[in-house]
């Protein structure tokens, strides 16, 4: 007995579980037919090609944005790219099916429904490529409430137009933006707006990029005279801080480096000539090198950036440390053939000197001593002899003495050493003032940033 009570109760056991599942396969083929039925009915009868409300008020599509990434800002193509979930939000009454059933207040379909039903023309504006991303399936889906309120979301990623002020280059802030419009519909037809207000844009706080650091967006709604039309368009735009840390690593230290090294130039032997050229001339080809590689990677602009300020200062200092050992050489020169001039001169002047010296004498040891003797004051022979056998006066200074005190080694009042001895001073003392007023004025400058920029520790 106990064996058949068991039995028994197995079979009832297995008998509950096949209808219970029996029941809840029949309420699901229900539901999906129930769901099926709303859908074809929403369709049947529905025209496409007519927006909601087809004369009468325009529709307002909502906007809003998710920032999941942004890859890179180019600034030789003066484009971004950035990956977001792209949402908008309209009312179609066609769609609605609240007098039909009150169990269900939203259907979530396929993105395959969208070809089947009308969708805002709405386009990017300045975009240069754009696509969607379709892995393992397209990432976009559908929602319509049962008051006909839909909701489509897709995911894109998007490369824009984003002109760039590089005037304060590297220490800019950039302001790239990313335009929302109908591409057909006027205003009279279609009104963007952005769904949640100043909260319909967010930027995911893990977005990081290389060489800049994202401060925040702000939203802007404007109407745009077209000449076929007025049109409605939304303008999404972030602001970008570049990082300067590449830049100080990789441009501004070694040109500071580079300037610092032609100062030894200053402190090196005059007559080392290959020594202070070399290192002129090498000095001075690093730091063309270092300005080509600098605007390679960059827009050929017609305008003057700050990082092309603090190069051509560096390459003015280190050719200026080059020409002053070309004056030091050029003045030591000069004097050099100054006092070589002079030296001759001098010795010319001692050798004429002794040669009357020596004709005095000998003239005199021909006359004799009794010709020196003083005769009467009043004959004139006397008188006419005496003139004639006067002895010359002696020299007031020794020639070379005269040359001794005569200080060759300088032309106008300086000597070659003295511009080495000056150079030592001036050219520091230049350079960290050219530094001071350039980080003062352009880090001044380049810190203005709009204020009603939302932060993006705020979003």
């Amino acid at each position: 007995m106990r064996k058949k009570t068991r039995v028994l109760l197995e079979i009832l056991t297995i008998l509950i579980g096949i209808l219970a599942q029996w029941h809840a396969t029949e309420d699901l083929s229900l539901g999906n037919l129930n769901i099926s039925a709303i859908l074809d009915a929403q369709l049947r009868g529905y025209d496409k090609r007519i927006r909601p409300n087809y004369g009468g008020t325009p529709v307002d599509v909502g906007v809003t944005m998710f920032i999941l990434s942004i890859s890179s800002i180019n600034e030789v193509q003066m484009d971004y790219t950035m990956d977001f979930y792209f949402r908008q939000l309209w009312t179609d009454a066609r769609l609605g099916f609240k007098a039909q059933t009150t169990k269900i207040q939203q259907i979530s379909v396929g993105a395959e429904l969208t070809s089947k039903i009308w969708v805002p023309d709405t386009f990017f504006v300045n975009e240069k490529s754009a696509y969607f991303h379709s892995a393992t399936t397209d990432n976009s889906f559908l929602r319509i409430s049962a008051e006909g309120q839909i909701t489509r979301s897709i995911r894109l990623t998007v490369t824009a137009a984003c002109p760039m002020d590089l005037q304060y280059f590297p220490m800019d802030r950039q302001l790239c933006k990313l335009e929302i419009e109908s591409f057909g519909y006027t205003m009279s037809d279609i009104r963007y707006l952005w769904a949640k207000g100043e909260n319909s844009v967010g930027i995911d706080k893990e977005v990081q990029l290389p060489q800049f650091k994202v401060m925040g967006h702000r939203q802007k709604i404007s109407e745009i005279n077209l000449t076929t039309g007025n049109y409605s368009r939304l303008a999404c735009e972030i602001q970008f801080v570049r990082s300067m840390g590449y830049y100080l690593i990789q441009i501004y230290v070694p040109s500071t480096l580079i300037v610092v090294i032609s100062w030894v130039s200053f402190w090196l032997n005059r007559n080392a000539t290959p020594a202070r050229v070399s290192l002129g001339v090498t000095t001075v080809l690093t730091m063309t090198t270092l300005m080509s590689s600098t605007n390679a990677a960059l827009p050929k602009v017609s305008y003057v950036k700050s990082i092309d300020v603090y190069l051509g200062t560096c390459f003015v200092m280190v050719f200026g440390s080059l020409l002053e050992y070309a004056v030091v050489g050029y003045l030591g020169k000069r004097i050099q053939m100054r006092k070589t001039r002079l030296q001759a001169l001098q010795k010319q002047l001692a050798e004429q000197a002794k040669a009357n010296l020596e004709i005095n004498h000998a003239a005199m040891a021909e006359q004799g001593p009794a010709h020196m003797e003083c005769p009467s004051r009043g004959h004139p022979a006397h008188r006419s002899q005496e003139f004639r056998f006067k002895p010359p006066p002696p020299l007031k200074e020794d020639p070379e003495a005269a040359l001794a005190k005569k200080d060759f080694n300088r032309l106008c009042g300086i000597t070659s050493s003295d511009i080495d001895k000056y150079s030592r001073v001036i050219f520091p003392v230049c350079f960290v003032c050219f530094n001071l007023t350039y980080w003062t004025i352009y880090l001044h400058i380049s810190d203005d940033m709009p204020e009603d920029i939302v932060p993006l520790d705020e979003d």
